[in-house]
């Protein structure tokens, strides 16, 4: 099976735009033409009443944000729009933050788990989800239009910038909210590695206001540090200190903290199936899983769909990008899904995946049972994946390179009915992706090379 979407943006990708900092794209130059476009969208948009435009800004740890914050606040407030900023704050914060405070949009300046030279920036609209390829798409159209130059305010009409100072307690206060009020992780010993990003402050306040004893990796951001043997990641190191301080679960967030990657009390990575069947199983015991419904992708393990069946459910499956499973989620009815990634999507409490809210979505579970991560995460049989992330310097239609095709259509006939071939492009990096899952590892571990091999010879970097 091979996937392809055309490109409809330019710029954008399935989430936001991205670049190495203070180059095409991402300069300070394009940021503050963005500022302007995105102002002008939002300026048109019917409003009841005499109306101050306002957009919050958020941003993670890395030394750019400074620049690309300031440029984007600067094109914002050229077209007579307010900036609220806020500093480093997980992605999820910035949505809610432009719901709870009644903001126009919402700007997170952030690469996620890209190495610190790479910074990029996604949009969100006044509900809080983020904004349809149609209106990315629009914004696009409106960088270089003329009517940007024409609508310049001037006097009291300009924007101003205001900076709030209790954005991060603002975030401890919701997250908590999200777990039961009747429980408490008082004894429970938690390593969190924050890979000094976004959440490196109010991650580790979150645990330990709800009882945990926190042991904090990550947490020391010097601008360039983000993701670097670090977080999601690289989780290794929340690993062994699960191990070392004999820790009950070890939690480890991106560089914007929407993802999370777990490690159970042995220090045995959980991944975003995993949780995902934990957390599914327990809404579905619960009658709280809308629709009796789980969304995922077309990455995510056949062991989910299988112990979610089992248990009465069934897995609708999505793009791959959290937007899109965003949008199947909100057009099947259902409320929770997500990616074997770590993007975990609890609609019921945010807009976008949030880390933290998913961290303590599965201790709710595990408070409520007595159960180890461990035994919860046998509800899920995994069955054998091998993927590849190989680097091209084009992406053509997979259909236009035969080589290729030819050896995806020979994995998907040795593997019959016991096992599945993907093939797809990266829609944020230079890439391209393998997947092959079946029965047995050495089997799918040459299959996958094998494409892997005609990929290289067809379009390698």
């Amino acid at each position: 099976m091979s996937e392809h979407k055309e490109a409809v943006r330019r710029l954008f990708g399935t989430d936001g735009i991205r670049g190495v900092a203070n180059l095409h794209p991402m300069t300070g130059e394009m940021m503050l033409q963005l500022g302007r476009a995105l102002a002008f969208l939002i300026k048109q948009a019917p409003h009841q009443g005499p109306h101050r435009h306002r957009v919050v800004i958020g941003k993670d740890t890395r030394v750019s944000g400074y620049l690309l914050e300031t440029a984007l606040a600067s094109g914002l407030c050229s077209m007579g729009v307010d900036v609220l900023l806020t500093g480093p704050l997980p992605t999820p914060a910035i949505a809610n933050l432009t719901v709870s405070m009644r903001a126009d949009a919402g700007a997170v300046i952030s690469a996620s788990h890209n190495p610190y030279q790479d910074n990029g920036v996604k949009f969100f609209s006044r509900d809080g989800f983020k904004l349809p390829d149609a209106v990315e798409a629009e914004i696009e159209s409106l960088l270089q239009d003329d009517r940007l130059h024409a609508l310049r305010p001037t006097a009291t009409s300009i924007g101003k910038a205001f900076r709030i100072e209790d954005a991060a307690g603002r975030y401890v206060v919701y997250a908590k909210a999200t777990f039961p009020k009747e429980l408490t992780l008082e004894g429970l010993t938690i390593v969190v590695d924050c890979a000094h990003g976004a959440a490196y402050k109010v991650a580790p306040d979150v645990l330990e206001e709800l009882g945990a004893r926190v042991i904090q990796l990550g947490v020391e951001p010097d601008g360039m540090n983000i993701n670097d043997k670090a977080g999601a990641l690289h989780p290794q190191a929340m690993c062994e200190a699960v191990v070392k301080h004999k820790a009950h679960l070890g939690l480890a967030l991106d560089g914007d903290a929407d993802r999370l990657i777990v490690a159970d009390e042995h220090g045995k990575v959980i991944d975003g199936d995993a949780v995902m069947a934990i957390c599914g199983l327990d809404l579905l015991s619960r009658g709280q899983l809308a629709q009796k419904t789980l969304v995922a992708t077309v990455m995510s393990n056949l062991g989910l769909d299988q112990a979610i069946e089992r248990a009465g459910g069934k897995v609708l499956r999505a793009s791959v990008g959290d937007r899109y499973v965003l949008d199947e989620m909100r057009k099947s009815g259902a409320t929770f899904g997500g990616e074997q990634s770590g993007h975990l999507i609890f609609l019921d409490h945010a807009t976008t995946g949030d880390g933290t809210v998913a961290a303590l979505a599965l201790l709710r579970v595990m408070v409520s049972t007595g159960k180890t991560a461990s035994e919860l995460a046998t509800c899920m049989q995994v069955f054998p994946q091998s993927q590849l992330a190989l680097k091209v310097r084009e992406k053509p239609p997979l259909d236009s390179l035969p080589k290729v095709m030819a050896s995806i259509r020979d994995a998907e006939a040795k593997l019959g009915r016991e096992g599945r071939v993907l093939v797809r492009y990266s829609g944020t990096e230079t890439k391209v992706r393998v997947l092959v899952e079946g029965p047995d590892q050495a089997v799918i571990d040459g299959l996958a090379r094998g494409i892997g091999d005609e990929l290289k010879s067809a379009i390698g970097a």
